[in-house]
Parts: C-alpha cells; sequence; structure tokens
C-alpha cells in the first residue's frame, strides 16, 4: 500500500478508536444525571463501568479472531457499527437494565476497535514505520482524557444523552470513509468456531469481574470469604485449567496457546497486564489529592491533568523511537520511569510538587506501555494469520490488571487507614510491582535480534513478509 493510501487509511483508524476512548472518559461526567435519572444507588451506577470492562475483556479475543478468520475491514466496520447502536441504545434507554445493554454492546464492539485497527496498521504499513503509526493511534487515549471531561460539560448542558448520541455522527464517517478506503484481505477458508472457548472464556471473566466487583476493601478477609465473592473468584480459578484444555482441543482456537510458546510474546502479555495495574492506580488520584490538599473532588480531577498531557505527548514521541532504536531502550525506560514516578507518589504524594510531577512522570511511564511498544513487539512476532488476536490478548492481559489493581490499591489504602497515609502506601505497593516490570524489560529482545520466531506449530514465513510495502 503506498504512502497516500495509508494518509487517507490514518483517520479511519484513528476516529474509531478515538470514538471508543471517548465513550470511557466522557461517561464519568454523566454518572450522577444518570444515576438521578433512573434513580438508583451508586452500587448499580458501579455497573456501568462494570459492564463495559467485562463485555470489552470478551470482545477483545473474539473480535480480533474474527478479523483474522473473516478480515479486517468487515470486522472494523462491524465493530464500529455496533457501538453506534450501543449508543443509540444507551441514549434511549428507558429502563436501567436496557441501559446497561447498551453499555455491554459498545464494551463488546469497543474490546474489537483497537486490536483490529493494530492489525490494520501491521498488514498495510511498512515495518520501519509501524511504530510512528502506532503511537498515532496511542496518542488518542490521552487526548480523549484531555478533551472529554471538556465536551462532557459542555453536552450535559442539554441531557446526559447527548453524552452517547454524538457517537453517531462520528461512527457514520467513520463507516463511510471506511467502506472506501480499510484494505480488503482474503484470510484462508475458516475452521469451525470455538463455541466452547468462547463460553469458557467469558465465563471466567465474569467471575473475575463479579468478584472483584463485590469485594469490600474495608472487610477484605471478611469480604473474600462471604458467598458473594468466592464462588465467582472460585469460577475463575477453575475456568484457567478448563480454557487451556478446551483451546489445546479445538481447531480453531480463540486464543492459539501455541502464542504462549513464544518467549517474546508471553513477556509482552505479561507486561501488558503490569501496564494495566499502573493504569487503574491513577483513578485514585483524586482521593489522595483530596485527603492531602483538602480540595474538592471537581478541582482534585484538574490536578490529574499532569498525567493525561504526559500521555498525550509521550504517546507519539515513543511511536517514533520505536522506529529508531527499536523496542528494549523504550519498553526499559518506561518500566523504570513508571516505577520512579510510582515511587514518588508513594513517598512524597502529599507534597504538591511531587504530586503533579509524579503523575506526569507516571503519564509517561505508561505511553511507553499502553499504546505503540507492547503492540510492536506483537506485530513483529505474531504470524499474519494470528495477527489481530494476538493484539486482542493485549486489551485481554491488560483489562485483567486493571481489574486486579483497581481492588488491590483500594485494599492495601483501607488497610493503612485510608487517607494520604493509605493511598501513599499503596502506590509503594504499585512501585513495587513495576520494578518487577523493569526487570521483565530486560528480555525485550533488541531491534537488531531476529524478532520474527513463530510459535510452535506456526509458520514463520507469512509474519516475515506480511505487512510490509
Amino acid at each position: 500500500m503506498d504512502k497516500q493510501t495509508r494518509n487517507r487509511l490514518m483517520p479511519v483508524l484513528f476516529l474509531g478508536v478515538l470514538m471508543g476512548a471517548l465513550d470511557i472518559a466522557i461517561v464519568g461526567p454523566a454518572l450522577p444525571a444518570i444515576r438521578r435519572s433512573f434513580g438508583v444507588d451508586e452500587r448499580a451506577t458501579a455497573w456501568i463501568f462494570t459492564i463495559y470492562v467485562l463485555f470489552n475483556l470478551v470482545g477483545a479475543p473474539l473480535m480480533a479472531k474474527l478479523s483474522d478468520r473473516y478480515g479486517r475491514r468487515p470486522l472494523y466496520l462491524l465493530d464500529i457499527s455496533l457501538f453506534a447502536l450501543g449508543s443509540l441504545i444507551v441514549a434511549l434507554a428507558p429502563v436501567f437494565p436496557v441501559l446497561l445493554l447498551g453499555r455491554a454492546i459498545q464494551g463488546l464492539s469497543a474490546g474489537g476497535i483497537f486490536p483490529v485497527a493494530s492489525a490494520v496498521i501491521g498488514d498495510t504499513w511498512p515495518e520501519e514505520k509501524r511504530g510512528s503509526a502506532l503511537g498515532m493511534i496511542g496518542m488518542v487515549f490521552g487526548l480523549a482524557f484531555i478533551i472529554g471531561p471538556i465536551l462532557g460539560g459542555i453536552l450535559l448542558r442539554w441531557s446526559w444523552q447527548w453524552l452517547f448520541l454524538i457517537n453517531l455522527p462520528v461512527a457514520l464517517a467513520v463507516i463511510l470513509l471506511g467502506m472506501r478506503v480499510l484494505p480488503a484481505t482474503h484470510p484462508p477458508r475458516p475452521k469451525p468456531f470455538d463455541f466452547a472457548g468462547l463460553v469458557v472464556l467469558g465465563l471466567g471473566l465474569t467471575g473475575l469481574t463479579f468478584g472483584i466487583s463485590q469485594l469490600d476493601t474495608t472487610r477484605w478477609l471478611a469480604s473474600l470469604a462471604s458467598t458473594q465473592v468466592w464462588p465467582f473468584l472460585l469460577t475463575a480459578a477453575v475456568s484457567v485449567p478448563l480454557f487451556v484444555w478446551v483451546e489445546r482441543r479445538a481447531a480453531d482456537p480463540i486464543v492459539h496457546l501455541g502464542l504462549l510458546n513464544n518467549r517474546q510474546l508471553a513477556l509482552a502479555y505479561v507486561l501488558s497486564s503490569g501496564a494495566g495495574t499502573g493504569e487503574a492506580s491513577i483513578v485514585f488520584l483524586p482521593a489522595l489529592a483530596v485527603a492531602a490538599f483538602a480540595v474538592s473532588e471537581s478541582t482534585a480531577s484538574f490536578l490529574i491533568l499532569p498525567v493525561v498531557l504526559a500521555l498525550a505527548v509521550g504517546a507519539p514521541t515513543v511511536g517514533r523511537l520505536l522506529d529508531r532504536v527499536g523496542p528494549r531502550p523504550v519498553v526499559l525506560a518506561g518500566t523504570s520511569t513508571l516505577a520512579a514516578g510510582m515511587f514518588l507518589l508513594g513517598s512524597l504524594g502529599h507534597v504538591t510538587w511531587a504530586f503533579l510531577a509524579g503523575g506526569a512522570i507516571v503519564g509517561l511511564g505508561l505511553s511507553s506501555l499502553l499504546g505503540a511498544p507492547i503492540r510492536y513487539i506483537v506485530l513483529r512476532e505474531a504470524p499474519v494469520t494470528e495477527r489481530a488476536a494476538a493484539q486482542g490478548m493485549i486489551t485481554l492481559a491488560t483489562g485483567v490488571g486493571q481489574l486486579v489493581s483497581g481492588a488491590l490499591v483500594g485494599a492495601v489504602a483501607a488497610s493503612q487507614g485510608g487517607g494520604v497515609g493509605g493511598y501513599r502506601f499503596a502506590y509503594l505497593v504499585v512501585g513495587m510491582v513495576t520494578l518487577v516490570l523493569v526487570v521483565l524489560a530486560l528480555g525485550v529482545k533488541n531491534q537488531s535480534e531476529n524478532l520474527v520466531s513463530a510459535p510452535q506449530g506456526m509458520s514463520t514465513g507469512p509474519a516475515q513478509q506480511g505487512g510490509r510495502s
């Protein structure tokens, strides 16, 4: 594909990912209005996020696998269309369960948008340009968290429904442009679909999501022993070996376990889970600011702007560095920076300059993990026939890290009595986790090394040739 065609393709990918990312950033300001509109309590309102996360985790490997089977263009357009449908259902929902149905559809489709967009980049951009392209896509998330709250504040002057209706013209533009410029791929004839694997995966993720969402961080051990938590976490634990057993026998598994035989891919997924842990910890920064500086919740939200600005600046910069120096130095620098930011928040987070600087440092570190670098490694390592599925596993690993981190930080902070001391100690614990990521980053291959090493039972030929122009 020539440069001119790629330049027309980038806005299609950029707008699609931006739509999904904005929906995460923009929904926060709407929660009080939605709660009043449907007369539900805080625990029910939390399901607006929880059900989105759950179906996002299921949708990532499902949509990615379907795009490997049936082509990038139809699946990307399907994901955008479903996201628009989910947005319309949310906006027109007469009762709260219908709203949750719309959020589930949004989460399912959004789970596929980023992995499929990344796979399109792998298919159409030359290898020496992929880092920059992935960096542009990664920048979307920082941009979304900057403009999302502002856009939300403007649209809420009319009604919270407009926060979701605004997705419809964006989706229409992406669909019309995508039909013209998205590449038409012709995958081999698909084998029987792995419905059993999908069911077990969904069951395990549902158990994990329900179990974690019901944890009471003020009564950690008692909460774990309650019937609202342990049966769901046990279901998630049992689902792991069952899923492995099912996938090894599937003709065309949802998750090709052979991918994990590739050391670089397995390392990428562990790093993604760690990045999700760091990302989720940002949610607690406003709570630390309120406790440390006695400011309002709205003011505390503005105090985390250094994080999102650093993400917005860092993502494209990291993408360009990838093309120049390769993944190892970038990932190593990113994990080290993330650890430094966490330890600064943990030790001096009650001091204004340290809080702001720590947030910016954390944002820079996350920009080296959440966007281009890990996906760059996966694009170079995964066979072309499994490219989108391999990308979907990144989303899955990141989401699991986010779920676990949310419970971990809350539990640690509560166990230390909450307040400034509790949250500072929680960030020290997350800092220790990120130190493990630094050690793992040493295992990432250099640019000069042969990064294409197919998993057992897979051919390396297509991966070596696919996606170059």
